[in-house]
């Protein structure tokens, strides 16, 4: 016990230190193909609601949205994301619009041949950044899960199967999350990939609840790298640790603070210790109880510490 105790202790250590005070966050939105004057509309509407939030935000972001981009665009931009990203540093891409699967293969609807499930997955492998995060807000996006998922990358997907092959809405709430403070469930101003997914998951439930319509799509999360992806990430299952600790964007202070050259260091303290925190209660049953309380101890009284340095 005392051998997994350390090497937990490790863990969270090791996590601190690879979110680096220097790292970048990459942020490419793609919106496809609508069909028609509506989806059009709401695919761009939904786009440029996530890229304004994530502009917002503050700090260290390299933010790049495409409206019905053609394969070889998406294939030039990630050719540069290749080239500019760093191992410390994280990528997220975000796909909206009509997807489709075939029962063999995942295609996102684009502008003359369409890009496959693999494809992408192809590109994403080719980026040098170690924490990678894909949500795939597209009807049939859960046909893409087995291309797009790997060790390190969490996977979110609008739909459970390719066989849900409805328009989605899933996007707009994701959309919403961004910039609704009630998505921050825990009050730390910043919106994790675990905390959007949640709220986007509950307001499409909600969604075809209050329009008495069965529902025609299930949102999943997959960040272990194998399995079909859960609608209930937990510590039983597996799913959400990586999520959990997966900054999507900063509200309110903290979003200020990622703007103050001055306080951005102590801003990327303090979402490193609570990074670490998140980490240390989802791997709380694999510790003895005194063992787990003197590690939250020390994490909390260092957390408080440096958002009393944050507010001065």
């Amino acid at each position: 016990m005392r051998k997994l105790a350390a090497g937990l202790r490790a863990g969270c250590v090791l996590w601190g230190l690879a979110l680096s005070a220097h790292a970048t966050t990459f942020y490419v939105t793609l919106s496809g193909l609508g069909g028609e004057a509506d989806y059009e509309q709401r695919f761009k509407m939904w786009a440029e609601d996530i890229d304004s939030s994530l502009k917002k935000a503050g700090g260290d972001a390299n933010i790049v949205t495409l409206a019905a981009p053609t394969r070889d665009q998406i294939r030039s931009k990630f050719a540069d994301l290749a080239k500019q990203a760093k191992p410390d540093d994280s990528v997220v891409l975000m796909l909206i619009g009509h997807g489709s699967f075939d029962g063999v293969e995942y295609k996102f609807n684009i502008p003359g041949p369409d890009i496959t499930g693999a494809e992408l997955a192809s590109l994403m492998d080719k980026i040098p950044a170690t924490r990678q995060l894909v949500v795939n807000m597209t009807s049939s996006s859960g046909g893409s899960m087995s291309f797009l998922q790997k060790k390190s990358r969490i996977v979110i997907t609008a739909t459970k199967t390719g066989t849900e092959k409805n328009a989605t809405i899933f996007a707009r709430y994701w959309a919403e999350a961004l910039r609704e403070p009630a998505a921050d469930t825990d009050r730390n101003e910043t919106v994790s990939a675990l905390e959007a997914f949640h709220y986007a998951q509950r307001k499409t439930t909600d969604f075809f609840e209050t329009q008495k319509r069965l529902a025609t799509e299930h949102a999943v999360l997959e960040d272990i790298g194998k399995g079909e992806g859960e609608r209930t990430p937990s510590a039983e299952n597996g799913e959400g640790k990586l999520a959990g600790v997966f900054p999507v964007v900063r509200l309110g202070a903290n979003a200020a603070a990622a703007r103050d050259p001055n306080k951005r260091p102590l801003l990327e303290k303090k979402e490193q210790l609570e990074q670490a925190i998140d980490k240390l209660k989802y791997d709380k049953a694999a510790l003895p109880e005194q063992e787990y309380k003197k590690q939250l101890t020390t994490l909390l009284l260092e957390l408080a510490k440096t958002q009393e340095a944050l507010d001065q």
